[in-house]
């Protein structure tokens, strides 16, 4: 690759590679991705407006459930309608602005996704754990808390990606191997300053990769204990079915996550890693709602009744 470097005013734009170079691919991918942007939006807006519009549901897990939707909307949409005008445009072109941007919002939602989770991990750990204590301990201040702080965190997380940035010195003609400005492949090709990059790289990968996992495992290695304790085998599989959508979720989110994050280490193959993107970025915001409601009587009930008024 050809790199001309410039200054901070003459780099207006970068090229993203995009998913193929094929014209004749280029329809049906505007169809395909269209189609699923169109199923995971309006599914985890349902998954909100039922957990709002049930008071059975205004407790903390689905608060929490909610949330992860509101992130996951704002996760695809940080993505995807870029995609869609460059593929309808024939244009691979993201200026400047635009790219920092997309980075900053991609890098809110994917880390505020990762911190619910292991929010939600902790109200099943108290749920199961201290059932006595439960109604205390997750009361509806801590639930808001939570929250914000996770949101805070994921503000964090997204400046400093911004401040590294704006700190690098830009180069013209700049090609992302992406659909879309990933904040690891951005800044790796605009960024001189190499320990700087890496100390943030490993720094933000500690904070919301290493530790909401850890919180995940411990959770649930607490779980574990706690259920296989329980005489009734009736027991065991009511404790266990309440963590099977958030086990579910998780290990979707995480194992494609380190495939993208991880995988590029290890291959350079660009189909590679834009497929493992696509499925990171996509697939799994999309198949989220899909997974809470086919696996939760509650949420069922609940689509159910809101079916049932607006129709």
């Amino acid at each position: 690759m050809n790199i001309v470097e410039q200054n901070l005013t003459n780099a207006m734009e970068f090229h993203l590679m995009g998913l193929s170079g094929d014209p004749d691919l280029q329809l049906i991918l505007f169809c395909l991705f269209l189609s699923m942007y169109l199923v995971a939006v309006p599914g985890n807006l349902l998954i909100i407006l039922a957990v709002s519009s049930d008071p059975h549901l205004h407790t903390p897990m689905y608060f929490f459930l909610s949330n992860l939707s509101l992130a996951d909307i704002g996760f695809i949409s940080s993505t995807v309608p870029k995609m869609l005008v460059n593929i309808q445009t024939h244009s691979r072109i993201i200026s400047y602005v635009g790219c920092l941007t997309q980075m900053s919002l991609f890098s809110v939602f994917v880390c505020m996704d990762s911190l619910l989770l292991s929010v939600m991990a902790y109200d099943r750990f108290v749920a199961i754990c201290h059932p006595l204590h439960y109604p205390v301990m997750m009361n509806s201040r801590l639930c808001a808390f939570l929250v914000f702080v996770s949101f805070l965190f994921s503000i964090l997380d997204s400046q400093l990606h911004n401040l590294i940035a704006l700190q690098c010195t830009y180069h013209q003609h700049v090609e992302i191997s992406n659909f879309f400005c990933d904040p690891s492949q951005l800044l790796n090709l605009i960024c001189s300053d190499t320990f700087t990059n890496d100390m943030v790289m490993y720094f933000t990968g500690a904070m919301f990769g290493f530790f909401p996992v850890s919180g995940v495992l411990f959770s649930y290695y607490k779980i574990v204990f706690s259920v296989l304790r329980i005489p009734s085998s009736g027991g065991k599989y009511k404790a266990f079915s309440t963590c099977g959508s958030h086990l579910a979720v998780v290990g979707l989110f995480y194992a494609t996550g380190l495939a993208v994050y991880l995988g590029s280490t290890v291959s350079s193959s660009f189909k590679k890693d834009v497929v493992s993107s696509v499925v990171y970025t996509v697939v799994t915001p999309m198949l989220n709602p899909f997974i809470y409601s086919l696996r939760n009587r509650d949420i069922k009930s609940a689509l159910k009744r809101l079916h049932s008024t607006a129709f």
